[in-house]
């Protein structure tokens, strides 16, 4: 009986820090998930910003290129019709 009541004794004085520590590892977790989320969130505006950025570049080079063809084709028009005219004199 003696044995069972020291091991009872043990038991709950090993479980006293547990009790203890407990709430403040809820808090660690909370902690951590909030640092967690909010990494998240920057890491997404970055990616957001970088998206945006080579958007931008990207349209001002469809642009400067789709300008460099009309002129191109536009060009090439003209020569052709300046043929056909040196051609019905």
């Amino acid at each position: 009986m003696k044995k069972k009541v020291i091991a009872l004794l043990i038991a709950s004085i090993g479980a006293v820090p547990a009790l203890v520590a407990y709430p403040m590892m809820q808090d660690s977790a909370k902690q951590d998930m909030k640092d967690a989320g909010h990494d998240t969130k920057q890491a997404t505006k970055k990616a957001g910003k970088g998206i945006a950025k080579g958007t931008k570049k990207g349209a001002k080079a469809t642009v400067k290129g789709t300008k460099k063809g009309v002129h191109k084709a536009a060009d090439a028009t003209q020569d052709g019709a300046d043929k056909v005219k040196e051609k019905t004199q």
